[in-house]
């Protein structure tokens, strides 16, 4: 019997060489090599792409017009192939209202789950609501018990401020003879009296019966009456005890709030059923900011604290300060003396007026002062009242004004659903006394035994089975994949490149599928060494249920874990596209050929470093934003320091969200906002440059050449040669997407696309500039020879010597060697470029800016998409910034980054809640020596 293969011949896809490979089924397949090595070509651009492919073509023509259809792969034959589900390295959609349960559909299911078994309450007093349907309202009567003397009512006013008298007229006509006002039975047929400027509850006595079985038929029909006069809401007045009322919809029995319809519209903060109406589902409002109208609490009021009002003797600040003058507060007193709700009245409103002093004169007393209105809510007035006298027409004073309170502006909690983006509907009901805001705050790995445990009968526990039973395999998942730390109520605009990615992770997976190939391009991202096994008894689960998981990944735990491992080389581009080893990871450490054997083999690497210059440090002190623990950490100054820590630690909360905002406030010396800490030590950066995971445009028209930079300084070079310059051609000329100098025929994209109907579209080479882009006028302008087109389709290594001369120029494409990217064609489409390397070109171009001021460079993760032959590159590059004085802080987990770091800031020791404090901080040896998780991933490297 033949083993059961994907069998791949003749791949040519980008720069695969004509690739044959026999990939194993129902196996944890890993494809790794260099970053441009053809990994991605192989695993997704010829395997996915062509099983997906066959997947959609084996639809009907009605499907297929709905779904994507992917072009066919540049191969000769693939057989052996199951329907494909890719999980790719892309930017999560981080909308303002994507969270972490609407990313992997468990909001979805908790909206239904709250929908058709929650219990409502009321927004005011918080009793338990329900709505009760006729047949229901008849039992409840019956139940006061045989012999029971009731009465049926209907409300006809309830707080009605009004002459009730047409209302009673009305009642007459339509035979009704008894009612009660104000809870006191009336005789309709009498003259009743209703006293004028007082409010009145009216109700009208539909019936009065004694509770027997033969009473039921005469209850039906009563209620009915009741409830076509009340509107749905009946009152049953027994002869002992207090009335009950009762609703066909949802309502208060108390405060006689009636609740929309409960559906799981009224859970979704997307839908204007169930989002809060201030934020509008948002759970943030832009609001005048205190910290920011009072920054310095050091400061009175008479010496100008308050910022919105101007400076002392200032028109404002004189009126408001003399508005100030009657109420108790000391105007000389700095803000940080005034306690706690002196200040909130003083902000927000509320600050009562002097006490007046005691005088013996007859004269009549004053009016009374009202308490004060508030800072902010006068700053908003203020811009209210202007744009009502303005109307429809912009004022220069009105633009002014709006620019101006917009610097005490900030982002914050909203007040009214407290950052929970729902309703009041929403938020008061239950399940089993749980909320859905409750759900949303929980981390995962709390929720779920939180949901589990669930005291639900009858028909409830029966709908509600299904639901908790695909939530909870979720939130395993996400458990599985690191992130069980992560709340479903968690903001996706919060998350890290490495949580994202996971996330998406589990949401793919948590279909339980069988017989599927699975394409997954570096799970481990993000992942922290000890919680890689976690990931690896994922992919594993994933193969023994029936599937085929093919992994493109760097990770070496994850390689190690694998039935089968491709290795891809020998280097990158035109250099790549081979397969150099293949086999167990044991075969690969023992291949000569393979790229990645030399780092499978257990032998330490990372020599010990002599200690850098003393050059002070960078202190972040007080750090609370997120899950930080009042933290304080040291960033040496021109030196390379690392912050490490578990998935959700808080590495970006210390780095991107606090020790950025603080340098740059610090360079621009403006304030920073008192909620980051302070910044403290010696600062002796000038710039702050910050390299991010945001992704570079993936569109034909973007280029290596573009991202970077260099077109701008060549069609500069190409417009000031003499003869464009004999041809009166500008820099513009030289421009692929303005009309002029570009093929108008392709539109300067250098392919066109084809419409194929059901077929999936076909893109070829445009036929008139040959691919090339530009018209043949502009190519006849060259430079050494060759034209614009020419020059971009140079490698970086071959364009380095022609354009040496040219300073801008010159200095980009050396930093794109340095780090690896000199293969890579300067007019290479970006759609062709793996995830690693869009990291590195996002690298080159800030790395490629370097000047001799002392710069705080800032990078999260740049070793995504990088094989370890390339972090040596890497490496090398953030070394020479180091040596050249710069500040260089980097937030990774790869252990091989870590152990060569100068300074580690460790975090831990869980994520979440869990995690925010400092663990260890110094040197490498130091962090194993303190034995925390990072510690123990990179020993080995430093043995």
């Amino acid at each position: 019997m033949t083993e059961r293969v994907i069998a791949v011949r003749g791949a040519r896809q980008h720069n695969l060489r004509n690739v044959d490979v026999d990939l194993p089924r129902d196996a944890l397949v890993v494809i790794t090599g260099p970053s441009g090595s053809g990994k991605t070509s192989l695993a997704f651009d010829t395997v996915y792409a062509e099983g997906q492919r066959r997947y959609v073509e084996s639809l009907d023509a009605y499907a297929r017009q709905f779904l994507d259809q992917l072009e066919k792969p540049d191969v000769d034959s693939i057989t052996g192939l199951s329907p494909a589900i890719a999980v790719r390295q892309e930017p999560l959609r981080k909308s303002a209202r994507s969270t972490v349960g609407t990313i992997t559909e468990i909001q979805d299911r908790l909206r239904v789950l709250f929908a058709r078994v929650g219990q409502a309450h009321c927004p005011i007093c918080g009793r338990p609501i329900r709505a009760f349907a006729a047949e229901q309202m008849i039992a409840r009567a019956m139940s006061f018990g045989e012999g029971a003397r009731l009465s049926i009512a209907a409300p006809i006013a309830r707080g009605v401020v009004s002459d009730l008298a047409a209302e009673l007229s009305r009642l007459r006509k339509d035979g009704f003879v008894r009612a009660r006002l104000d809870g006191v039975a009336v005789d309709l047929g009498d003259d009743v009296r209703v006293e004028a400027g007082r409010a009145h509850d009216l109700d009208v006595i539909v019936d009065r019966v004694v509770v027997r079985d033969a009473s039921r038929s005469r209850l039906s029909d009563s209620i009915e009456l009741a409830l076509r006069t009340g509107g749905g809401i009946v009152r049953l007045i027994p002869e002992t005890g207090e009335p009950e009322l009762l609703s066909e919809r949802p309502m208060c029995p108390v405060d006689g709030i009636v609740l929309p319809e409960i559906t799981p519209k009224t859970f979704s903060f997307a839908t204007p059923e169930g989002a809060c109406a201030v934020c509008h589902g948002l759970g943030e409002i832009d609001a005048l900011d205190p910290a920011r109208v009072a920054p310095d609490l050091e400061r009175s009021i008479a010496d100008g604290a308050i910022l919105a009002w101007g400076k002392p003797g200032a028109a404002l600040h004189r009126a408001m300060t003399a508005a100030l003058a009657g109420y108790a507060i000391d105007l000389d007193a700095p803000l940080r003396s005034l306690d706690e709700a002196t200040l909130h009245a003083l902000m927000h409103g509320g600050l009562p007026p002097r006490a007046p002093k005691a005088s013996r004169s007859k004269a009549k007393p004053k009016a009374e002062t009202a308490p004060y209105e508030g800072v902010l809510p006068l700053l908003e007035r203020r811009l209210a009242s202007a744009e009502a006298d303005a109307g429809d027409d912009e004022s220069e004073l009105l633009t002014e004004l709006r620019e101006d309170l917009e610097r005490f502006r900030s982002r914050g909690v909203c007040a009214a659903c407290e950052g929970s983006r729902l309703g009041p509907t929403a938020r008061g009901v239950t399940v089993d006394g749980l909320s859905l805001v409750e759900v949303a705050r929980l981390p995962g790995t709390a929720l779920r035994p939180r949901l589990a445990g669930l005291r639900l009968r009858g028909a409830d526990a029966e709908i509600a089975a299904p639901l908790l039973r695909e939530i909870d395999a979720r939130l395993a998942f996400l458990d599985d994949v690191g992130v069980g730390y992560l709340s479903v109520g968690r903001a996706t605009t919060t998350l890290s490149s490495g949580e994202a990615q996971r996330v998406r992770l589990a949401t793919r997976l948590g279909g339980s599928l069988v017989g599927v190939l699975y394409v997954l391009d570096e799970p481990s991202l993000g992942l922290h060494p000890r919680d890689t096994e976690r990931l690896i008894r994922s992919l594993v689960r994933l193969r023994d249920e029936g599937n085929t998981v093919l992994v493109v990944e760097h990770d070496l735990d994850v390689i190690r874990a694998a039935d089968f491992v491709v290795d891809m080389g020998p280097k990158a581009g035109v250099l790549g596209g081979t397969i150099v080893a293949k086999g167990s990871a044991t075969d690969l450490a023992a291949s000569p050929e393979s790229v990645t054997g030399p780092y499978l083999r257990e032998t330490a690497r990372v020599p010990r470093k002599k200690a850098r210059k003393d050059r002070g440090a960078l202190v972040v002190e007080g750090a609370r934003v997120h899950n930080l623990k009042n933290v304080a950490a040291h960033f040496p100054n021109g030196a390379l320091t690392v912050v490490s820590g578990v998935s959700g630690s808080g590495k970006s909360s210390l780095v991107v969200s606090t020790l950025l905002p603080l340098v740059r406030a610090a360079v621009l010396r403006a304030p920073a906002p008192p909620a980051l800490g302070t910044l403290s030590g010696k600062v002796t950066v000038v710039r702050v440059i910050a390299v991010d995971d945001v992704a570079i445009g993936r569109t034909p028209r973007s280029t290596p050449a573009s991202y970077v930079g260099l077109l701008g300084p060549l069609r500069e070079l190409y417009a000031a040669l003499p003869e464009a310059r004999a041809r009166g051609y500008g820099v513009a000329r030289f421009s692929s997407n303005v009309k002029g100098g570009r093929c108008e025929t392709c539109r300067g994209e250098g392919r066109i696309r084809v419409e194929m109907q059901l077929l999936p579209d076909l893109s070829i080479t445009c036929p008139e500039c040959g691919g090339r882009r530009y018209n043949k006028e502009t190519l006849e302008v060259r430079y050494k020879g060759l034209s614009i087109a020419d020059l971009l389709a140079l490698s970086v290594d071959e364009a380095e010597p022609i354009l040496s001369v040219q300073a801008p120029v010159a200095a980009r494409l050396r930093t794109m060697h340095e780090l690896g990217l000199g293969y890579l064609r300067l007019g290479q489409s970006a759609t062709t470029l793996s995830g690693g390397e869009a990291q590195r070109l996002a690298l080159a171009r800030e790395l490629s800016r370097r000047t001799s001021d002392p710069t705080l460079y800032v990078l999260d993760e740049p070793t995504t998409g990088l094989h370890p032959s390339d972090v040596d590159l890497l490496l090398a590059v953030l070394e020479r910034l180091a040596d050249d004085g710069h500040t260089v802080v980097v937030i990774e987990h790869d252990p091989l980054v870590i152990a060569h770091a100068d300074h580690v800031v460790d975090l831990g020791p869980e994520g979440g809640d869990e995690g925010g404090r400092i663990l260890a901080e110094g040197t490498p040896s130091e962090i194993v020596r303190a034995g925390t998780p990072t510690g123990k991933a990179i020993a080995p490297l430093l043995a």
